[in-house]
């Protein structure tokens, strides 16, 4: 038996080699990262997709998508990565049954009711969690699987410290699923699926796909009344790009299933560009990996670890990687959380929209040249831009006309009156911001008519004399198909079909999306056949070969079922249950320090909820309750805690702290407090994003909630909606809050507050400092840090639903909650008073309105309860 290699088998590794997942928002971008080596894509319709600014697809486009992408051998994943109203749920339904009959791969879902809708309309299509749905830990994962999910795309804020945990975890507790992270992109500011700013300041809601970018603005740092002078600093919500390419060994050994590129507003040529970089990448990784014992550490030296020695034409690779990385989309690029909180390095503050490649700096300005001491190369035909720290304005940019190389530095030319020169001043930054020459090359990378990125298939031929000859073909995705000869083999006197003849013949496989990867020979004796007769097979067994790859998935799908069966009990039988059940209608308020937890027990509130930057701090709430004379009350208050929004893997010890102090009940805002505090009383939060009658059934009856917490995502004929698809008793309805806008791991106070990276070296100043950031118009936003050091960005201004809350009352709600941030106790005093008196029915909501409006010094808004057309 005789095996011939002609082309490298990344297939054989002996270690996982991840998917390479590229973004598609358009053909051409489905085409450019098809051609450029990705092993699946993803995509969105015109319904129901966090992207909803790109120009997607339409349902009429999956079937012949879908045969495009099969016949490559590339899967396709739709994205469904938002929250559904629930008058929108038999539309999406019907969305399903399409996708589901297209063939699609997986489908890409953030909201908990739609994943089990899928899974009730199929019990074996797959479903992808998004990191949409805020997955940080083990019990993250635990959750998905439980939901029928399949694979888990984790949080960007994940460190490959916490990657490796959450594996060994997983494992440990028999709950694995394959794991995706971002490699490269865009990175949110906040928590993805944890974002209401859009949503605070615009109505639109970035968990709707209608993200406003405003981490993207500039904002002031405001630190006890003083504006702080941070120089050119002043987009302190805008992290760099992630770049993962730096850490992708690392990544790869992590045993995470896909890499996902972030990307569906971009453009064809980037979606090419960062591909293929990637994807050249990944095979240069896998190949060193393929050694043996691929998951040793890299050899120690002087007590630390290091990375193999570079040769110079990797660090040429290197350099050229990163090169096309930064004229794809930079912001300037790191590895952002990968290694760890590095709140310096991940924010620079210094722009918030793409720059390219770092050019030089000007050193003179004569007549109309201009000279620059050169940190890249530059050509003529380049496009640049002048940078004197004033991104928010008009900046001066042009192509490059002609360029005079002298050492460090060159004199570049531009076309007549291209430039004014009056704006442009020695000290400036450039910026390379388009490369004509790269942008050809990328574009011919897809362009073609025929497959230019082909993936090995491994041959077998066997055959004797006077028999036919057998060809059997399969591709890396378990497709097989085999050939026969039309004429039987005859003993060959001269050319016989030696191993290296079959692999020329054999072997020319242009134009087709295969190359040949192992050939092995099982032919017995000394034979031959045509060229001509070679030549057919290999035709017949290409087109086999892709006939079998383009035929789509064959889901499951229940013809019969709908949402409706979802629901636990027929609606009416549940509305008779709450109607019977009939209570007085309740304030519930929410304090964040004990001075206004003080003021709210003297205002008689009898449910209370804390939410304290230190969880140590709840032990005297409780106190303070349990001791509070209980003539005052008929009986004493219940007194709730709320954990921090996020709980990372090996952060069960702040959850410990919150337990330690024996309240009533918890607030309960992820997947793991919804796991430690099983047993107890518990609230389910607006983060848990309820927003329709499929994911309020799942927390109310799997997790046995007293309440939900609405999704702060509705309008009030939305939340109506809502409230007459479920009964009314199950939630509780925010109507006083400053919005939680942005919930974020990046540490304002650490960054510009301090010169420390993290915690551990930072000095602490969310201690000492009251702080506010002033965004564009003025409105000045109240920073606050909790006890895992995340920030979160509350609005300014309170917004409430007063006018709305006689008709809430007629719809059945009896829980109606507000919460307060910095205001000081006679404040919260007379909001409280304020509030029982429109329960009560004493005043109206307009007046409740009026009195707010007047009483704030910053004003309140209606908020998301406004309904908007």
């Amino acid at each position: 038996m005789n095996i011939a290699h002609p082309a490298p088998d990344s297939s054989l590794s002996t270690f996982h080699r991840p998917e390479l997942l590229a973004p598609a928002g358009n053909w051409d971008c489905a085409k450019a990262a098809v051609e450029n080596g990705a092993d699946a894509i993803y995509f969105g319709l015109d319904r129901f997709n966090a992207r909803m600014r790109a120009q997607n697809f339409t349902e009429a486009d999956l079937p012949k998508l879908m045969e495009f992408l099969h016949r490559r051998g590339v899967k396709g994943y739709v994205t469904l990565n938002t929250l559904i109203f629930p008058n929108e749920l038999t539309e999406a339904e019907q969305y399903l049954r399409t996708i589901i009959a297209a063939g699609v791969d997986a489908a890409i879902v953030q909201d908990v009711g739609i994943c089990r809708l899928i899974r009730h309309l199929s019990p074996d299509f797959p479903i992808h969690a998004s990191t949409q749905m805020t997955v940080t830990s083990a019990a993250g994962v635990e959750f998905a699987k439980d939901l029928g999910c399949h694979l888990v795309v984790l949080a960007r804020e994940c460190s490959l410290k916490e990657i490796n945990k959450i594996q060994a975890q997983i494992a440990e507790q028999e709950v694995a699923l394959p794991l995706e992270v971002f490699v490269h992109g865009a990175l949110c500011v906040a928590y993805s699926g944890q974002c209401l700013t859009s949503e605070s300041l615009g109505g639109r809601s970035a968990n709707r796909g209608e993200c406003a970018q405003a981490c993207r603005m500039t904002y002031e740092l405001i630190a006890d009344g003083q504006t702080v002078d941070l120089g050119d600093r002043k987009y302190l919500l805008s992290p760099q790009d992630l770049a993962g390419l730096d850490v992708l060994p690392e990544l790869v050994k992590t045993g995470v299933t896909s890499l996902k590129i972030e990307g569906r507003l971009k453009a064809p040529e980037y979606v090419a560009n960062v591909t293929r970089v990637y994807r050249e990448a990944l095979d240069r990784v896998m190949a060193g990996l393929g050694e043996p014992n691929p998951l040793a550490p890299f050899p120690r030296r002087e007590g630390g670890s290091r990375e193999p020695r570079q040769t110079e034409r990797q660090v040429e690779q290197g350099d050229q990687d990163h090169y096309n990385l930064e004229m794809a989309f930079s912001r300037g690029l790191s590895t952002g959380w990968f290694r760890g909180i590095d709140n310096q390095e991940l924010v620079h503050a210094r722009f918030g929209k793409k720059r390219g490649v770092y050019l030089g700096e000007i050193t003179r300005i004569r007549q109309d040249q201009i000279t620059v001491r050169l940190e890249a190369p530059v050509k003529p035909g380049d496009g640049i831009v002048f940078d004197s720290g004033h991104p928010e304005a008009k900046e001066e940019g042009g192509r490059i006309y002609t360029v005079d190389l002298r050492g460090p530095e060159a004199t570049l030319t531009f076309g007549r009156e291209a430039l004014n020169l009056r704006r442009i001043h020695v000290g400036d930054r450039v910026w390379k911001t388009n490369d004509p020459e790269l942008d050809r090359e990328i574009r011919q990378t897809y362009s073609g008519e025929h497959p230019q990125f082909q993936r090995p298939i491994q041959l077998e031929v066997h055959g004797e004399v006077g028999q036919p000859l057998v060809a059997i073909a399969r591709d890396g995705l378990g497709h097989v198909v085999q050939v026969e000869s039309t004429m039987s083999l005859v003993e060959a006197h001269n050319k016989p079909l030696t191993i290296e003849r079959l692999q020329e013949q054999l072997g020319r496989l242009g134009n087709t999306p295969f190359e040949l990867g192992t050939l092995t020979n099982h032919i017995t004796g000394n034979v031959m056949l045509p060229v001509s007769e070679l030549n057919r097979l290999r035709r017949e067994m290409v087109v086999q070969l892709e006939e079998l790859r383009a035929q789509p998935k064959r889901w499951q799908l229940r013809s019969p079922a709908s949402w409706q069966e979802l629901l636990s009990q027929p609606l009416s039988t549940l509305k008779a249950q709450a109607n019977s059940q009939v209570q007085t209608p309740e304030l519930v308020v929410l304090v964040r320090n004990l001075k206004q937890l003080q003021a709210a027990l003297a205002a008689g509130i009898q449910t209370l909820y804390c939410e304290f930057e230190d969880p140590r701090a709840y032990r005297d709430a409780v106190q303070m309750v349990r001791k509070k004379n209980e003539k005052a009350f008929s009986s004493l208050p219940s007194i709730y805690v709320a954990p921090p929004r996020i709980t990372k893997a090996g952060e069960n010890w702040i959850l410990q702290q919150v337990k330690a102090c024996d309240a009533d009940g918890y607030l309960v805002r992820n997947y793991d407090q919804l796991q430690f505090f099983g047993g107890d009383r518990c609230i389910g939060d607006f983060s848990l994003n309820v927003a329709n009658p499929l994911t309020a059934g799942y927390f109310k009856q799997r997790y046995g909630l007293e309440r939900l917490t609405a999704s702060y995502d509705l309008n009030m004929a939305q939340l109506e909606a809502l409230l007459t698809s479920c009964p009314a008793d199950w939630f509780e309805v925010t109507v006083h809050q400053h919005m939680p806008m942005f919930h974020m791991e990046h540490c304002v106070f650490c960054a510009f507050l301090s010169e420390g990276t993290d915690y551990t070296n930072c000095g602490r100043p969310c201690e000492e400092h009251e702080v506010t950031l002033r965004d564009r118009v003025g409105a000045e936003h109240i920073l606050q840090a909790d006890a895992g050091c995340r920030n979160t960005v509350f609005n300014g201004t309170a917004q409430t639903g007063a006018e709305y809350v006689q008709h809430l009352l007629k719809l059945g709600v009896r829980h109606f909650r507000i919460e307060f941030v910095n205001e000081a106790p006679e404040q919260v005093a007379q909001t409280i008073q304020r509030y029982q008196q429109l329960l009560q029915g004493e005043i109206t909501g307009a007046q409740l309105w009026r009195e707010l409006r007047l009483q704030n010094q910053l004003g309140v808004t209606r908020g998301p309860l406004e309904t908007r057309s």
